[in-house]
């Protein structure tokens, strides 16, 4: 079978594993210093994108300059989700950085498109998304009568390291599935590319391509 096609949206996430049994109860609340940046980040995440959104418009170039920035909160946003509120990969606490960092367990880039269709940004944040935006909100939580999987896989892992020191690989890996995809999707209605999302979980650590080499 023909290995499936590489996206522009890759993220890793390289379980630490030395996890401590306990620690998961209270990284959200060590979080907290990130998650009050990341607020700030997330409203100029949606200015930059705003801007964005009429420089393609107009001229079919996202700045690099403004693309860098969101990839950089992306980033960022991702590295706090692992530690502490949808993956608890790893116990090492994330940096106060929108810079790629190879040496962290958490990572995620974006490859910069030359071109964007500009005709295609009209409509991709909202109405091609919406089959995406189902599926993530299933997985993630969208709703008040919603039974949200991902939530529930953590605590099951949560529960799985506070007595074994193992986190389940199975858990884990699927995990990981839920996080591409939705980070992939954000990608996507956030302009960065205008190749679709595929429905598929890419599961594990990192990416198939990356995986394989």
């Amino acid at each position: 079978m023909a290995p499936n096609p590489v996206y522009p949206v890759r993220v890793r996430g390289d379980l630490d594993p030395g996890l401590s049994r306990w620690m998961w109860i209270v990284k959200w609340i060590l979080a907290i210093p990130h998650l009050i940046v990341l607020l700030f980040l997330s409203i100029a995440y949606l200015v930059v994108s705003i801007i964005a959104f009429f420089a393609i418009l107009f001229t079919e170039v996202y700045p690099r300059t403004l693309f860098d920035f969101n990839v950089g909160v992306l980033r960022w946003s991702w590295r706090v989700r692992f530690y502490a509120l949808s993956q608890l990969g790893t116990d090492r606490y994330p940096p106060f950085s929108l810079a790629a960092d190879p040496n962290y367990p958490a990572d995620l880039e974006v490859d910069y498109p030359e071109r964007l269709n500009r005709w295609l940004v009209l409509i991709k944040w909202w109405l091609l998304a919406i089959p995406h935006f189902l599926i993530v909100a299933a997985f993630l939580g969208g709703g008040r009568n919603m039974v949200s999987l991902l939530p529930i896989l953590l605590i099951i892992a949560a529960i799985g390291l506070l007595f074994t020191s193992v986190y389940p690989p199975g858990l884990y890996d699927f995990a990981m599935g839920v996080n591409r995809w939705s980070l992939r999707v954000r990608a996507y209605v956030s302009l960065m590319t205008d190749v679709y999302p595929p429905f598929r979980l890419d599961q594990g650590a990192r990416e198939p391509d990356a995986a394989a080499s």
